[in-house]
């Protein structure tokens, strides 16, 4: 919880209406609820329109609330509004009126006004209208925020993309380039190599880029979900067979020996995508020779999965950072190793989607091992 302190300018000719508010203000302070800030209020009074503008214009830090009069001598607070109009101030404004009509308060708030307070009026009524005006200046403040977050984000993630896709796409041109001028020979057996890269290229940015859409839908909310019953382990061996032609090809043992069933309610798709990103990493980063162990079990309505590796492992610094978006831990041993960066942020997120969470154990040419846990209620046998 924040705590926030306001600056009020009182704009009356009236010694005795200043002494009031700046009386009635001093120790108030409200809790506004939408935004979870405490706000107290400090505040100046000036006896003309030309004054008040003075403050405003020309202070470094100028009120965020006015509380301005409509008659005054010089300027009238209607005069004070068109002055202020169409600036870019964080400032609401409370006109103050003696004559408090209709067509006055439709004039003030067409040039600006925020409120409307008639004279004479009660320290709750002025109140009830400062915390009013305080929490729509305090969230106004929260949406600027928010927008300047999504606008950063936004950047950023639009310049780790471009630079993400800027390396395959250089040596796809590279390559086609290789190709049209001939420069390897002019069978088209001699351009075989040449041409394997390109698809791996390809793929590659294809998986980034279904990876991608993978990760907008589940932070949208806009993934649809087939909540159903299935057994965990049958979804375990499939995707162990997906990878066996991988880890065969390096000698890499896959091993899975459930005592039972582990039946669940899930969305299977999810599950998938969960298992291939870690069985896949458990592949990739492994050692030749090496091994895959696969757990499961349930228990009190807790769903846990284990998958743990022979393979090259990480320090505790590059394990702090597994779990963000388009993070690849890269040095000597993973230099080669392909991969959008992805995988893992969305195995987390859906983790949580499902009411649980990932860890990781692991250290450098140890192995690593990934427990995921999900809340999801076991399906009825």
């Amino acid at each position: 919880m924040g705590a926030t302190t306001l600056k009020v300018l009182v704009v009356d000719d009236e010694p005795g209406m200043q002494t009031g508010v700046e009386r009635a203000l001093r120790d108030y302070a409200v809790h506004i609820a939408d935004v979870n800030e405490d706000v107290r209020f400090e505040v100046e009074a000036v006896g003309s329109g030309e004054e008040a503008l003075e403050r405003i214009e020309h202070r470094s830090e100028p009120p965020q609330l006015l509380l301005l009069d409509h008659m005054l001598p010089g300027m009238t607070g209607l005069a004070v509004l068109d002055r202020l109009a169409g600036k870019d101030l964080e400032l609401l404004t409370i006109m103050i009126t003696a004559y408090a009509s209709l067509e006055t308060a439709v004039t003030a708030t067409k040039r600006g006004a925020y409120d409307f307070l008639a004279k004479p009026f009660t320290p709750a009524e002025l109140k009830n209208v400062i915390q009013k005006a305080a929490a729509r200046l305090l969230l106004a403040r929260q949406a600027r925020a928010l927008a300047r977050e999504r606008h950063q984000v936004r950047f950023q993630f639009i310049s780790v993309l471009a630079h993400e896709l800027k390396a395959p796409l250089g040596a796809v041109e590279g390559y086609l380039a290789i190709m049209r001028d001939r420069a390897a020979g002019d069978a088209i057996g001699d351009y075989d190599e040449a041409i394997g890269r390109c698809l791996a290229r390809v793929e590659g940015m294809r998986k980034l880029i279904l990876d991608l859409l993978d990760l907008t839908k589940i932070e949208s909310g806009q993934r649809a979900r087939d909540i159903a019953p299935l057994d965990l382990c049958e979804v375990v061996r499939q995707t162990l067979e997906t990878y066996r032609p991988e880890a065969d090809a390096r000698r890499i043992a896959l091993r899975f020996a459930p005592a039972g069933p582990v039946p669940m309610e899930a969305d299977r798709g999810e599950l998938e995508v969960i298992l291939n990103n870690l069985v896949s990493n458990a592949v990739k980063y492994n050692r030749d020779g090496g091994s895959v162990t696969v757990e499961c079990a349930a228990e009190h309505g807790v769903v846990t999965i284990g998958v743990a590796d022979t393979g090259i492992g990480i320090g505790p610094d590059d394990v702090k950072k597994l779990f963000g978006d388009f993070v690849r831990i890269k040095n000597e041993k993973t230099r080669k190793i392909t991969g959008s960066g992805l995988g893992l942020a969305i195995l987390k997120k859906l983790a949580l989607l499902n009411g649980g969470d990932v860890a990781v154990e692991s250290a450098p040419d140890a192995g690593t091992r990934f427990t995921v846990t999900l809340g999801q209620r076991q399906a009825s046998k």
